[in-house]
């Protein structure tokens, strides 16, 4: 019997013809089903046959007749998200005084946001711009991520890195570097931007493009090198050469992620001299564009000067002769359009055996993101309770709490990010010695379940100094207690993502997964402040001077000034001490991109080689 079901091609037949028959079928099926389970490959397809047929005929019998068969262990594990405990969000009208002075204080950081975003835009200037497309006949870095990626928003990573440095300006450090699709795999880019003073490598640039490759080690990503660089700046060549952390890094990593099995494609698409000329030469495969890319440790003018030979870029390193002489170049494309289309296929090669990108099912919020803007606070004295900014934040507004009553200055708990599972630690208030422990426990938990961890970091400008026995005791336990938390968020071998959305102040921060604690991904609020102190307490903390000397009001002032300015989003951005500052109404999105960003690892080769791919 089970034959003649199994070779009618039961999937091939009409709903007519199945409705005549249904009666039939249905009881043989239920009658037999226990007795060939042993064949499940047989019964998986037959199932997915009877499945589609009877929605189609008699849609009422499905789940009714074979639930633990027509619906997924994942389906039904999933439906229970909802279960989960909803916020109250509601905005306490004794706090709208503070809700108005956030939302005032959070507008004016937007409106710099807005005006260094325009800054960013321009790259190097009209000017710049009008030489790199005309003269040069050249694309600009944006349009050359357009023709590469997806047709899909990407993330792009610290635009604000350069401003205001002590050796001047360089727009987005001379280079974007972000995450996007590229036949559906998540990568990493580094793309030069060579209206920045000619691609020149700045000791920012070079730092942007060592966090770009953490990025890419640490969630295992394809990276892409768009490369139109002249080499280091040499006034500052003291900056970027000798130290472990300077430009030889770039190509270490490239060895160690080869070595990693994270593939690394580069495209040679401007004249690429000294350092800059390494890059494509290290990667895995490199494509070369005519006529606009050339590759040369010192370039015609300096042979000119060295030698007094006259010879053309072209002749030098051109894309003729590199790929068909030395053979640093593995493609040669006749434009930049060809060239992207071959970093594509080459992506096509990776042997990668991604799952279908699946949709997941969430809830938006129960209330709206714009009042973000108004729970984002402008100083420590101005935090409303964290439960409002996660209300707004997660799917539902559902949140498990863990320890609910316990050290309430932290919150702890579990929740859905755009249907991701993540565990959230929240700041809302001082990390005492109850919630630093709270916090040890739900860090290891999370760890345990390979959980991601999310943190909302707003920990405490300082803390009071103690008056007597008792308190240094309990000032003790409480350090104590955070550097448990610390271990564990230390060792913790799950993705984390820290979003600083008010103060990053002292030890308190690395206990929340500041930098120093390499958070898969850090960003902040426009309204944030970075500082081992706050500004606006400092008169407040004792004074160590010699005996003979006496306080100087303006030294206390300038001081005072130095940290205000030292502190705020946009000085951190600026020296790369995150990964960008990103609007509050929109961290819901970045932080769900950013999970699934990194859930790809999942399904990439992990076992590690002895060597890179080595060109011969």
């Amino acid at each position: 019997m089970w034959n003649n079901i199994t070779s009618c091609s039961l999937w091939r037949l009409s709903p007519s013809f199945m409705s005549s028959r249904i009666q039939t079928l249905t009881p043989l099926f239920i009658r037999h089903y226990k007795d060939f389970c042993k064949n499940r490959q047989t019964i998986w397809t037959l199932r997915n046959s009877l499945c589609q047929v009877l929605k189609k005929t008699v849609p009422t019998l499905t789940c009714n007749m074979f639930p633990h068969c027509f619906v997924s262990n994942k389906a039904r594990y999933g439906q229970y998200k909802k279960t989960f405990p909803v916020l109250d969000g509601s905005i306490p009208s004794v706090c709208e005084h503070v809700f108005e002075e956030n939302l005032r204080n959070s507008e004016a950081c937007i409106q710099r946001y807005s005006e260094l975003l325009c800054k960013v835009s321009k790259g190097g200037g009209e000017s710049a711009i009008l030489r790199h497309t005309q003269r040069n006949k050249k694309l600009l870095v944006r349009e050359r991520l357009r023709m590469l990626l997806d047709d899909e928003t990407f993330l792009e990573l610290s635009p604000f890195a350069g401003f205001d440095l002590p050796y001047g300006d360089v727009p987005a450090a001379g280079c974007l570097t972000g995450i996007g699709k590229i036949c559906g795999v998540w990568c990493v880019f580094m793309a030069n931007d060579a209206t920045v003073k000619g691609g020149t490598a700045y000791p920012i640039s070079v730092k942007k493009q060592l966090r770009a490759q953490q990025i890419a080690i640490q969630n295992r990503l394809l990276s892409i090198y768009l490369v139109d660089s002249g080499g280091a700046f040499l006034p500052l060549q003291a900056e970027l050469f000798p130290d472990q952390s300077h430009g030889g890094r770039v190509f270490y990593n490239e060895a160690i992620m080869s070595a990693m099995k994270i593939p690394q494609v580069a495209v040679v698409c401007g004249s690429c001299t000294a350092g800059g000329a390494y890059v494509p030469t290290v990667a895995e495969e490199t494509v070369i564009v005519d006529k606009i890319g050339s590759m040369f440790l010192a370039g015609p003018p300096l042979v000119k000067a060295a030698t007094g030979e006259d010879i053309s870029p072209e002749d030098l390193g051109g894309a003729s002769m590199h790929s068909k002489v030395s053979g640093c170049v593995d493609h040669f494309a006749s434009s930049e359009k060809e060239a992207y289309e071959c970093v594509r296929n080459i992506v096509l090669t990776l042997n990668y055996e991604l799952p279908p990108e699946e949709t997941l099912e969430y809830d938006d919020p129960l209330y709206s993101a714009e009042e973000l803007l108004g729970l984002a606070p402008r100083g420590y004295s101005y935090t409303l309770h964290i439960k409002l900014i996660l209300s707004r934040l997660i799917d539902g507004s559902r949140f498990q709490e863990f320890k609910a009553e316990y050290g309430t200055t932290l919150v702890t708990g579990f929740a859905h990010m755009e249907g991701h599972l993540v565990g959230i630690v929240a700041n809302n208030g001082q990390l005492t010695h109850d919630a630093s422990l709270k916090g040890s426990h739900f860090v290891q938990l999370c760890s345990q379940r390979s959980i991601p961890i999310l943190f909302l970091q707003n920990t405490a400008p300082h803390a009071p100094e103690p008056t007597s026995l008792s308190q240094a005791e309990d000032h003790t336990n409480r350090l104590k207690a955070q550097a448990s938390m610390m271990a564990a968020v230390a060792c913790a071998a799950v993705p984390k993502i820290t979003l600083v959305i008010g103060g990053c102040y002292g030890n308190e921060s690395y206990a929340m997964c500041g930098r120093s604690f390499d958070p898969n991904f850090l960003f902040l609020w426009p309204n944030a402040r970075v500082a081992l102190v706050d500004s606006r307490h400092i008169s407040t903390f004792p004074q160590a001077r010699d005996d003979d000397c006496t306080g100087d009001d303006s030294e206390l002032k300038h001081l005072k000034e130095k940290l205000d300015e030292e502190s705020s989003a946009f000085h951190s951005s600026a020296r790369l001490w995150d990964d960008g500052i990103i609007l509050p109404q929109n961290s819901r999105k970045v932080i769900a991109q950013c999970l699934t960003i990194m859930k790809q690892q999942k399904y990439q080769i992990t076992s590690l080689q002895h060597y890179p791919v080595i060109r011969l």
